[in-house]
């Protein structure tokens, strides 16, 4: 191999670092599933019950396996979009997340969790019921609170909402709020979070909205607010 040539492709590797150098952000992603992993081993047994009366209430529905399921793929498409197309929604997005997924972390650690919500039969027998048995098997009813799967659909949702790439594409953000209110009540109707993980995930999404999106609209330059529509608060951006 020629020197100009060795020398072209260490200027675009180079190139490529700098234009992507925003991915050590996810490096995150690690951390977290370490510290996942291991309270998933450690809390099995001793736990505080995290129940409310309406979680009785609420029948158990197999089919709902598959939203929940499609937060994987929501929450990763999420991410790599923003990643590629708009690194201040990636920024604010990460902020969002990764500062949630902390907390729950710090809260799984200090005052473990858990509830007895989960069916022991099947009234059905199908594929759902299978995938289900399959979940039960790799997430145990521990450390529920808040709501990881709820907190993060709201995130994503919310970014979708705020972002200058969608605005005027009802169909993406329709989409996006079905997905989001479909996976929220998949957690209860697969009895994986109690009803109370769900307020105190919408709590916690709550605050981080105002912090993340309110706080930094009000600190931006006055040159890069000057034009854009005001926002109604949580409410309009989540659509609900």
């Amino acid at each position: 191999m020629q020197l100009p040539e060795i020398r072209n492709q260490k200027l675009t590797l180079k190139s490529l670092i700098c234009q992507y150098r925003h991915a050590w952000i996810l490096l995150y992603g690690i951390f977290y599933m370490t510290c996942f992993v291991y309270l998933e081993k450690t809390v099995t047994k001793k736990f505080h019950i995290i129940t409310m009366s309406v979680d009785l209430k609420i029948p158990f529905c197999e089919f709902f396996i598959i939203p929940y399921l499609l937060w994987f793929a929501y929450i990763t498409v999420g991410i790599i979009y923003f990643f590629f197309r708009q690194k201040e929604d990636y920024y604010k997005l990460c902020a969002f997340l990764f500062t949630g997924m902390t907390v729950f972390l710090i809260v799984s650690a200090i005052y473990p969790n858990g509830h007895y919500l989960r069916p022991h039969t099947f009234e059905r027998e199908n594929i759902c019921t299978e995938l289900v048995r399959w979940l039960y098997r790799s997430d145990t009813p521990t450390n529920l609170f808040p709501s990881i799967h709820v907190y993060n659909s709201l995130g994503v949702h919310i970014a979708l909402m705020r972002s200058e790439c969608f605005h005027g594409r009802k169909a993406v953000r329709t989409a996006s709020f079905v997905l989001c209110v479909s996976i929220i009540l998949s957690t209860m109707f697969l009895k994986q979070h109690s009803v109370f993980d769900v307020l105190t995930a919408f709590g916690m999404a709550a605050v981080m909205y105002y912090i993340v999106y309110h706080e930094a609209y009000k600190k931006a330059p006055v040159l890069l607010r000057a034009g854009k529509p005001k926002k109604k608060q949580v409410l309009h951006d989540l659509r609900l």
